[in-house]
């Protein structure tokens, strides 16, 4: 993903919302959100590159989403897919705090992430590029491509209008309209992160376009009190035209931990 935004514990009846963007090449193989032949209990897109994925969230309640931590002078050469992080989590039974120290053994195998992971009894993110493990109190929260709640515009701007989507809620299409402005920062607003100028301008509208990269999927997720999820996802093509939409609607069972 290149754009999480996330409401945990901050409204009446949904104490789980997301909101977000995968921003990624129109030429990277890709698969649709739906339930995994290899791992049913997994919802969740797919990339076919490397087999793992940028956003999910299993039948019994385990949910994570990854963003990359954008600074071409750390990234290593032949380093695993950060995707490969998300897959293990919603695939394996261990609790946060086991997974923490998973992480927390291995992260600097990999290019900087943040990885944002729990249930509905509680959420974490950890970033492998200084910040560690932070638990998340209730609240509205945003992470691209930096670390969590950096206040680059379109995180600013994405949290605002998330606050005041929430009001909307069970309507999605409030939150489906953050995720399409593709407005820029201005150039003074503008991170710099080691890339050019002419990509940081195009990385900083919360909805990405060019002919060879841009938004590939946005994605919306419900979590309500009752344990009922729903899960929708619309996909984009070249030319940000709107492509497949699917949505899933599920109960969620007592999560298995060990």
């Amino acid at each position: 993903m290149c754009l999480i935004l996330l409401a945990w514990q901050a409204h009446p009846d949904y104490p789980l919302v997301v909101a977000a963007n995968r921003d990624e090449f129109f030429s990277r193989r890709t698969a649709a959100a739906d339930f995994w032949d290899d791992a049913p209990i997994v919802l969740a897109g797919r990339d076919l590159a490397a087999g793992g994925t940028w956003l999910g969230i299993t039948r019994t309640g385990r949910f994570a989403a990854l963003t990359n931590f954008r600074d071409p002078s750390r990234n290593k050469a032949g380093a695993p897919s950060r995707g490969e992080l998300v897959r293990r989590f919603l695939t394996g039974r261990q609790n946060a705090q086991n997974y923490l120290a998973e992480l927390e053994a291995e992260a600097d195998r990999y290019n900087g992430f943040n990885l944002i992971f729990g249930d509905m009894n509680g959420l974490w993110c950890f970033s492998n590029c200084g910040e560690g493990e932070r638990q998340l109190t209730p609240g509205i929260y945003g992470l691209s491509n930096h670390l969590l709640d950096t206040p680059w515009p379109k995180v600013a701007l994405g949290k605002s209008a998330l606050s005041a989507a929430l009001q909307a809620l069970p309507e999605e299409a409030p939150l489906f309209a953050l995720l399409r402005d593709d407005r820029m920062a201005p150039d003074e607003a503008l991170p710099r992160t080691g890339v050019s100028l002419d990509w940081e301008r195009l990385l900083s509208a919360a909805f990405v376009r060019s002919p060879e990269y841009g938004t590939r999927s946005a994605t919306v997720l419900l979590a309500d009190r009752s344990d009922r999820v729903r899960f929708i996802e619309q996909t984009y093509l070249v030319g940000a035209r709107p492509g497949e939409r699917r949505e899933f609607a599920f109960a969620v069972s007592a999560p298995a931990t060990r």
